[in-house]
């Protein structure tokens, strides 16, 4: 049995994470944590969640875990980390503190220093199926953002063969919970209900830093730019991105897909959609799945159009996956693929 703890469980993604692993049949929670419901339990605030206590994160027995895992705000998160490495225990961190390799761009996007920029380097970028060979024996694991992940899946067997010709524009409209369970002005039911907006459009979104380091390392010199428009839907939870890309040199849309087909074949999460449909967010909402569809806009352009649920692939499934993997486990126990027949 593998044991671990939940620092933020209180947030959205933390709830998603203690639901799927409280029916997960190899893993058990033996802790989770809140900063300010300590001493409360976990479906008085949610009342659809497992009833669990919840503990400040202070008083969180480490010794009693195998990993933690950490929904906590950026800089708190790192500090956790720390704590928890230090104390031999692996960590999967869903917040952005290790996402990025490089402290100095770290403390641009994020207006701070690093609190442990030493361990930037060690730390596995969990995009599970491009990382699954590091996960085994990695002690610490950067969940992606929720965005990067819905468009750095459609890109990593593109970029890495050459295909793609810059820029890639990825326009992305998220369901309301990616903003996170703090009230927010812009995130109250009166400003999105029946509405639909723009935000941090340019580069202003923090995801876009790994997006961009991601497509450098697969990409090298000739790595394609991006531009990153992400939107607000009126929904609770998904993401769906459509992503414009020109084709390099020698390259075909009927070549592109041949090349997306044979790398998505046997992932158990991701699924190419044949030729003339494109998904929708019904596809995925609740699973751990990736859904592509993709039509042509020329001899030499592409337009890609992937979902996934936010709060599942794009946060707490994909670290439940990550842990699988870590663990030498099936990764996909304890994850819900999307709807094939849909």
């Amino acid at each position: 049995m593998i044991r671990v703890g939940i620092f933020g469980a209180t947030g959205y993604a933390g709830l998603e994470l203690v639901r799927i692993l409280w029916r997960h049949p190899v893993v058990e929670i033996a802790f989770a944590t809140s900063t300010s419901q300590a001493g409360g339990r976990l479906s008085d605030i949610h009342p659809q969640a497992p009833d669990f206590p919840l503990i400040a994160p202070d008083q969180a027995p480490l010794d009693a875990i195998d990993c933690a895992l950490l929904c906590l705000p950026h800089a708190a998160s790192a500090e956790q980390a720390i704590r928890a490495l230090d104390a031999g225990r692996r960590v999967i961190d869903l917040s952005a503190d290790f996402r990025l390799r490089d402290p100095a761009v770290y403390r641009r996007w994020y207006a701070h220093e690093h609190p442990a920029p030493e361990l930037l380097d060690e730390a596995v970028y969990g995009l599970t199926e491009q990382a699954r060979d590091r996960l085994p024996g990695a002690r610490l694991v950067a969940n992606p953002g929720c965005y990067a992940t819905s468009i750095l899946l459609p890109l990593l067997p593109l970029v890495s063969a050459g295909a793609l010709r810059g820029p890639i524009i990825a326009d992305s409209k998220s369901g309301v919970s990616g903003a996170g369970r703090t009230p927010q002005a812009h995130t109250h039911f009166v400003e999105v209900y029946e509405n639909f907006s723009a935000y941090n459009v340019g580069r202003s979104h923090r995801h876009l830093p790994e997006m961009e380091q991601a497509l450098a390392g697969w990409g090298g010199a000739g790595a394609p730019s991006l531009i990153f428009s992400p939107h607000l839907l009126p929904v609770r939870r998904g993401i769906l991105s459509t992503l414009y890309a020109g084709l390099a040199p020698g390259w075909s849309p009927g070549r592109a897909r041949e090349r997306l087909a044979a790398a998505w074949a046997d992932e158990p999460f991701l699924r190419l959609l044949p030729e003339g449909r494109l998904p929708s967010l019904m596809h995925v909402v609740r699973s751990n799945g990736c859904v592509l569809g993709m039509a042509e806009a020329g001899p030499d352009q592409l337009i890609l159009v992937s979902v996934l649920d936010n709060l599942v692939k794009g946060a707490a499934g994909q670290a439940v996956q990550n842990l699988n993997a870590m663990f030498g486990l099936d990764e996909t126990i304890g994850l819900e693929r999307p709807e094939l027949s849909a």
